[in-house]
């Protein structure tokens, strides 16, 4: 257990020396003010805490406290040529979407209980934690990882099935499009202008 606090505050500080937009808000704050970033940090992780316990809008912060980090890492990985962390990152977002989808289903009957913002954010970070065991590895590995092994084939030739029915309906949606402007109806013929020439009376 103390491996891994020691892993999150390793993880922490390198996080706080890095130069982004949070350490610079952090940097400035600690001119003026004298306080250490580090307990700057812990004072706004306090603050967070009690206002997803009682403030408005907690869903919002909540759901930017499991994406604006995650999103912030992924591009790293994305960049950096190393590709171990870019499945890390791809398994977050994997669990991540599966959890998005069945909250939305549950929402309605868990969105009452006073602690489940908090509970919320405590799973989305330990599905990002910095361990070998975070939950998105944990839950991929013995959730996702079966079921999708298991019904690969069944969702593949569902999946090819309703790609060939889209193209189907695409083509056909061009086609009766082209036809109906190929055989519309034609447009009326331009009005003549009356001539500018005067006709006169002859006069016999």
């Amino acid at each position: 257990m103390l491996a891994i606090f020691t892993k999150i505050k390793d993880r922490v500080e390198a996080f706080l020396n890095e130069k982004n937009i949070v350490t610079d808000c952090l940097n400035t704050i600690e001119e003026k003010t004298g306080i250490k970033k580090r307990y700057l940090a812990l004072g706004a992780v306090g603050v967070t805490g009690a206002y997803l316990l009682f403030g408005y809008g907690a869903s919002l912060l909540c759901n930017l406290i499991g994406f604006v980090y995650p999103a912030y890492y992924s591009i790293k990985a994305i960049e950096s040529p190393d590709k171990e962390d870019d499945t890390q990152w791809l398994t977050y977002w994997v669990i991540y979407s599966f959890f998005s989808v069945g909250e939305f289903f549950a929402d309605i009957f868990l969105h009452w209980f006073p602690l489940y913002y908090v509970c919320k954010c405590l799973f989305l970070l330990w599905c990002m934690a910095p361990v070998s065991w975070n939950g998105s590895q944990v839950l991929y590995r013995f959730v996702v990882r079966p079921f999708f092994l298991k019904h690969e084939a069944r969702v593949d030739e569902i999946s090819g099935k309703a790609m060939s029915a889209a193209e189907h309906v695409t083509r056909e949606v061009l086609h009766t499009l082209v036809r109906n402007r190929a055989v519309g109806p034609a447009e009326p013929e331009a009005k003549r202008l009356p001539s500018s020439a005067s006709t006169e009376p002859t006069v016999d």
